[in-house]
């Protein structure tokens, strides 16, 4: 028997909540994969687009090499590129730096830095 999985985005929460799980997800490894859905929420539904780029950018300069969060968050750039419509300069080089990393090392930065680059370029008409 086969069962059907359904896939949902995970909500945005608090801002206090994202940042509190954030912090202790950045000093914590085993908290990865939840934190990931943290991100991924913001990114996916929260309305504050300052909020979402400073976590992004937190998370992408803070997680150790080779950390599955530091691809994530340049995904998670591309999908506020998307959404917003533009990005600071500050999370524009993070995204550049993060998509060079994964290209040059793909154990280093995973390649969802690269298809967030590749977002980023298309939605702000960059290049």
């Amino acid at each position: 028997m086969h069962s059907h999985l359904r896939f949902e985005n995970p909500p945005a929460l608090p801002h206090e909540k994202v940042a509190e799980f954030l912090e202790r997800a950045l000093r914590v490894p085993s908290l990865e994969g939840e934190a990931a859905a943290v991100l991924i929420g913001s990114a996916l539904n929260d309305d504050d687009r300052e909020f979402v780029e400073h976590w992004c950018v937190q998370v992408g300069t803070r997680a150790a090499s080779g950390s599955p969060l530091l691809g994530l968050a340049g995904l998670c750039l591309g999908h506020a590129a998307r959404r917003f419509g533009c990005l600071s300069d500050e999370a524009l080089a993070l995204a550049e730096s993060l998509a060079a990393r994964a290209e040059a090392d793909p154990t280093d930065v995973d390649g969802r830095a690269l298809d967030g680059f590749d977002d980023i370029r298309s939605f702000l008409h960059l290049w």
